[in-house]
């Protein structure tokens, strides 16, 4: 049986590409370090360091031990967090990971609810994109993961494409359906740069596809790319960032026009902006687990208040919204999280 200590040993090197390091932050000393690299390789019976120049580096059985190491720590500090928790050594430690304009409106919400409710608990917060928030949830770093997912209500009928294998075996809630806008720069006149869409009953893409664009993260350049490929074009990106509020700044400063979910411009609104609703664009935002049930009491508590800040939010009218983008229909009541229905998610294109 593998020794817990040096797989530790053996994911801080991982982490940190050096053994300097990594008895650094294990407080260890270096011949440590070194000896336990050197026992765990003699109880696996395969080379899993080499050195490279005046470092070390990872072979390739190194590399997938250490990825599979990072898993059952991670799995293992959980377990021991959780029964902790059951035992009633202390009120519990709960970790999220969400991605940024959710952790700009929904999480201070929920985290001050908490905090009112259950004072004793300790939330740990992390900024992360959905892949990277979905591979610490397996990973056992966090407890629960905000995601988001995009789709098309005007997409035909029929069997959705199945979910990536990111999200297999994940349990979890839809906290929230809101609206994606075009986002146009607010004084131009219509028909220029970043002209907008007043008056209309929502945004026609068309008219801007002789326009640059400005695209965001991996998965929303995927839903501006198709929202585009829907309206008959393909749009000229000129700029990429997942920072919205740059992507504002942009758009403000007549560089480009581009497209934000409503969490976005309620978490930051830039005043020379003008937006327009997407008809049919929708984003579904998650709240996801993984293992099985039954979930400790301090991460219910958290699904919970997320739930009831996402559908305040949801309630509410956004702040400074163009006449033409309506807010985000309510989430569903709090309900305890069942496996996600893929049959209600369409996968981003």
């Amino acid at each position: 049986m593998l020794d817990v200590t040096r797989l530790r040993v053996l994911v801080a090197v991982a982490r940190h590409g050096s053994v300097t390091a990594a008895a650094r932050e294990l407080n260890y000393a270096q011949p440590s370090v070194s000896h336990h690299l050197a026992r765990l390789e003699a109880e696996t019976g395969v080379k899993l360091i080499q050195r490279a120049g005046r470092g070390i580096r990872l072979t390739d059985a190194g590399r997938l031990l250490a990825d599979r190491a990072a898993e059952v720590l991670g799995r293992l500090d959980a377990a021991e967090n959780e029964l902790a928790a059951q035992a009633g050594l202390r009120a519990g430690r709960v970790r999220l990971a969400a991605f940024p304009s959710a952790l700009g409106t929904i999480v201070p919400s929920a985290a001050a609810m908490l905090r009112a409710e259950h004072p004793g608990m300790d939330l740990r917060l992390t900024e992360a994109e959905p892949p990277e928030a979905l591979r610490m949830l397996r990973a056992g770093y966090v407890d629960v993961a905000l995601v988001f997912r995009h789709c098309q209500e005007q997409a035909p009928a029929g069997p959705l494409t199945p979910p990536g294998p990111e999200e297999q075996g994940t349990r979890g809630r839809l906290l929230l359906d809101e609206p994606i806008h075009l986002v146009t720069r607010a004084h131009t006149a219509p028909g220029a740069t970043g002209g907008p869409d007043a008056g209309q009953d929502g945004a026609d893409l068309a008219r801007y596809a002789g326009h640059r664009w400005i695209a965001g993260c991996d998965r929303c350049r995927v839903n501006l790319i198709t929202q585009c490929s829907l309206a008959g074009f393909t749009p000229k990106i000129a700029f990429t960032t997942d920072d919205y509020v740059a992507v504002q700044a942009l758009v403000a400063a007549g560089l480009g026009v581009a497209t934000l979910p409503d969490l976005a411009l309620r978490a930051a609104r830039h005043p020379a902006i003008r937006t327009a609703e997407l008809p049919g664009a929708r984003r579904h935002v998650f709240a996801l687990l993984y293992g099985e049930p039954p979930d400790p009491p301090v991460t219910m508590r958290l699904i919970d208040a997320l739930s009831a800040a996402s559908g305040g939010l949801a309630a509410s009218a956004a702040p400074h919204a163009s006449a033409v983008a309506p807010g985000p229909r309510p989430a569903p009541g709090p309900v305890a999280p069942a496996p996600v229905s893929h049959d209600l998610v369409a996968p981003a294109p």
